[in-house]
C-alpha cells in the first residue's frame, strides 16, 4: 500500500469526498420518483414515458460503469472522479430548465453518464486507502449516505415539488456538485491508477454498452417481437464479448474474476437484489399518489420508512462485516428482504398506511444487512489493481439490477395499461399492474437467498 494511505487525515477526506458525492444520485433517483406525476401533469407524459425518466438514468449508468472503471484503474480515480461529479452538474442544470419530457429524458442519460464517472471511482478510492480490517466500517459508512439520501429524497423531494417545482429537484444539485468539486482539488491530493500504461479495450467497452442497451431496451418493449428479438440478439453478443474479452490482452473486463466464487456470487446476489426491490419506490409512489390519492409530501413520508432502516443498519452491518463471515449477514438481508417484497404482494386498494409502512420497515432493515456486508466481500476478494473494474461491477450489478426492476414494471405497465396517460379510469389497471410486479419480485428475491446460500457454502469449502 502506498504510504500516503497509511495517512489517516487522507483516509477521512477520502471517505467525506466519496461518500458526499455518493449522495448526489440517490437523493435525485429517490426524488425523481416523487416528482414524476407532477411532471407527467406539466408534460401530459404516458405513464411510459414517465418510466424512462428515470430508466434512461440507470441505463446509461450501467452502460459505462465497467469501461470508466478500468479507465479510472489506467488513467487515475481522482481525475474520473471529479470529470464525473462535472458532468452530473452540468446534466443537472440542463434538466432543471428541460422543455419537454423527452428532452428530460436526454439530458437524465447525461447525468447517468457522469454518475457512472462517480460511482465506480468513489468506492474504489475508499478501498484504496482503507486497510481490510477497516474497509467493511468505511463502506458501511459510504453505503449509508445512500441511504440517508434515498431517506431524504421523497421528504425533501415532495416539499420541494409541491411548494418550488419539480425543476427546483436539479437546480438543487449544482451547489452540491461545486462544494464537491472544491473539497476535492483543495483536500485531496494523492492520486490511484494501479494501472498505468496499459491499453484500454475500446473494442470490447463498445460490445458491451451495446449489448446492455439490446437487452435493457429489448426488456422495456415487451412483449412485443422486437423485444424478445432484441433481448436475444443482446444475449448472443454478451457471450460473444465474454469470448473477446478471454482472448483480448488487456480486456475491459477481466472475466478471470468471475473464477473466484466469492466475488462470482455476490456479484449474483447483488443483481437479484437490486432486480427485486429498486421499482419499490416508484410503484408505491404512484399507488400512494393516485390509488389513494395523497399529496407528494404525504407519499414522501410514508415512504421514507425504507431508507430510514436501511441508513441506520448499514453501517452497523458494515462493521460486522469485518468481525464475521459477511456472507451470513448478506443472506439473512435477502431473507428479510423477501418477506417485505412478500407483504406487497397482497397489496389493494383497501390496505392501510401501516401495513405499507411495515412493509418499507422490513425490507429497508434487509437491504441494510445485505448490502454493505456483500460490497465488502466483491471488494475483499480482488487485487488492488482490479479495484477500479471490482468497484465497477459493483455498480453494474446495482444500475443493471435497478435497470431490470424498471424494466419490468415497464413491460407489465404495457400489457395491464398501455401507452395512455393515468386517469381514474385506468386505476384499476394500475393496482392489478403494481401487484402483479410485487408478486414477481418476490418470487426473485426467495431465488436470491438460495443464490446467497450456494455461494455461502462455497466461501466456507475453500
Amino acid at each position: 500500500m502506498k504510504p500516503e494511505a497509511n495517512n489517516n487525515s487522507i483516509r477521512i477526506v477520502a471517505l467525506l469526498v466519496a461518500t458526499l458525492a455518493n449522495f448526489l444520485t440517490p437523493f435525485m433517483s429517490s426524488a425523481v420518483n416523487i416528482a414524476l406525476p407532477a411532471i407527467g401533469a406539466e408534460f401530459a407524459s404516458s405513464a411510459i414515458i414517465l418510466s424512462w425518466i428515470p430508466t434512461s438514468f440507470l441505463l446509461a449508468a450501467a452502460m459505462f460503469a465497467v469501461p470508466f472503471g478500468r479507465i479510472s484503474d489506467i488513467y487515475g480515480m481522482k481525475r474520473i472522479f471529479n470529470y464525473g461529479v462535472i458532468i452530473f452538474t452540468i446534466s443537472s442544470l440542463l434538466s432543471a430548465v428541460a422543455p419537454s419530457a423527452e428532452s428530460l429524458i436526454i439530458f437524465r442519460i447525461i447525468q447517468g453518464f457522469g454518475g457512472a464517472m462517480i460511482f465506480v471511482t468513489g468506492l474504489a478510492i475508499i478501498t484504496s486507502v482503507y486497510p481490510p480490517n477497516q474497509r467493511g466500517k468505511a463502506i458501511g459508512i459510504n453505503i449509508a449516505t445512500v441511504y440517508i439520501a434515498l431517506s431524504l429524497g421523497p421528504v425533501l423531494g415532495g416539499v420541494m415539488t409541491q411548494f418550488l417545482g419539480w425543476r427546483s429537484l436539479f437546480y438543487a444539485m449544482v451547489p452540491l456538485g461545486i462544494v464537491i468539486l472544491a473539497l476535492t482539488y483543495w483536500k485531496l491530493q494523492d492520486e490511484w491508477a494501479e494501472c498505468r500504461g496499459e491499453k484500454f479495450d475500446l473494442t470490447g467497452s463498445i460490445i458491451y454498452s451495446v449489448v446492455l442497451v439490446l437487452v435493457m431496451y429489448g426488456f422495456s418493449v415487451l412483449p412485443s417481437v422486437t423485444g424478445i428479438s432484441l433481448i436475444v440478439l443482446g444475449i448472443i453478443g454478451f457471450v460473444g464479448f465474454l469470448f473477446y474479452e478471454m482472448r483480448v490482452e488487456s480486456p475491459v473486463l477481466n472475466v478471470g474474476l468471475f473464477k473466484n466464487r466469492t466475488f462470482a456470487f455476490s456479484n449474483l446476489a447483488a443483481l437479484i437484489n437490486y432486480s427485486a426491490t429498486f421499482a419499490v419506490t416508484f410503484l408505491l409512489s404512484l399507488y400512494l399518489q393516485y390509488i389513494k390519492a395523497l399529496d407528494p409530501f404525504s407519499a414522501g413520508l410514508i415512504l421514507v420508512a425504507q431508507p430510514v432502516m436501511m441508513a441506520i443498519f448499514a453501517p452497523i452491518a458494515g462493521r460486522l462485516s469485518d468481525k464475521f463471515v459477511p456472507q451470513k449477514l448478506a443472506a439473512l438481508g435477502m431473507v428479510l428482504s423477501t418477506v417485505g417484497l412478500g407483504i406487497f404482494a397482497f397489496i389493494n386498494s383497501q390496505s392501510s398506511i401501516e401495513f405499507i409502512t411495515i412493509g418499507l420497515i422490513i425490507l429497508g432493515i434487509g437491504f441494510g444487512l445485505f448490502s454493505s456486508p456483500n460490497t465488502n466481500a466483491i471488494m475483499g476478494s480482488v487485487e488492488r489493481r482490479f479495484y477500479g473494474v471490482a468497484s465497477a461491477m459493483v455498480s453494474t450489478m446495482r444500475l443493471l439490477g435497478q435497470t431490470l426492476s424498471m424494466g419490468l414494471a415497464l413491460m407489465v405497465f404495457a400489457i395491464f395499461i398501455g401507452n395512455v396517460t393515468i386517469t381514474p379510469n385506468q386505476y384499476p389497471a394500475l393496482l392489478s399492474s403494481i401487484h402483479t410486479v410485487f408478486i414477481v419480485c418476490t418470487v426473485m428475491c426467495f431465488v436470491g437467498i438460495f443464490a446467497a446460500l450456494i455461494r455461502q457454502k462455497k466461501v466456507e469449502t475453500q
